[in-house]
């Protein structure tokens, strides 16, 4: 199950929150959310165990729950997970639920990408992987003490699970 924690904002737009008791079922575990008021809107995906940061097309509002397990496993694969851990993650996120943010760590982070995406957007239409797999390469204050930034925090979570 994929639990998406949105910001107050979004959650206004993705409607009531449906998390109850549950528990992420993903190798990932939850993600966290806002938006941006580009034009296209986008939505920030961060998640709280290796602060990936994802970039998506907001529109519709509505269906970005079910839209994000497959922008996440694109960046997944940009950043060379197997495909069987893509695959395990897409099936484990066809069940979502929504809830509000938890921790402040995160909500920090996600706030920190947000900056540095408004300055690194170009003028025309941003390529949102590309932009994704840069913000994946800032050093990140909650994982200085194991591997800095969150690319190589997945790395190093894929290794664990499937070995290098």
């Amino acid at each position: 199950m994929l639990i998406v924690r949105a910001t107050a904002r979004l959650r206004q737009r993705l409607g009531p929150s449906t998390l109850r008791e549950e528990q992420s079922t993903t190798l990932l575990g939850q993600w966290y959310a806002t938006d941006l008021r580009w034009r296209p809107q986008v939505a920030l995906l961060v998640n709280e165990t290796t602060l990936l940061p994802v970039l998506m097309p907001l529109a519709p509002a509505a269906t970005l729950p079910t839209r994000a397990a497959e922008e996440i496993a694109t960046v997944l694969a940009a950043h060379g997970a197997p495909d069987t851990i893509i695959h395990t993650e897409r099936e484990h996120m066809r069940e979502w639920r929504i809830g509000p943010t938890a921790n402040r760590s995160v909500v920090g982070i996600m706030n920190e990408f947000t900056t540095l995406a408004h300055h690194w957007r170009p003028e025309t239409r941003p390529d949102l992987l590309t932009m994704s797999m840069r913000l994946a390469r800032v050093p990140c204050s909650p994982l200085y003490k194991r591997h800095v930034s969150p690319d190589l925090e997945l790395t190093a979570l894929l290794e664990a699970v499937v070995g290098p």
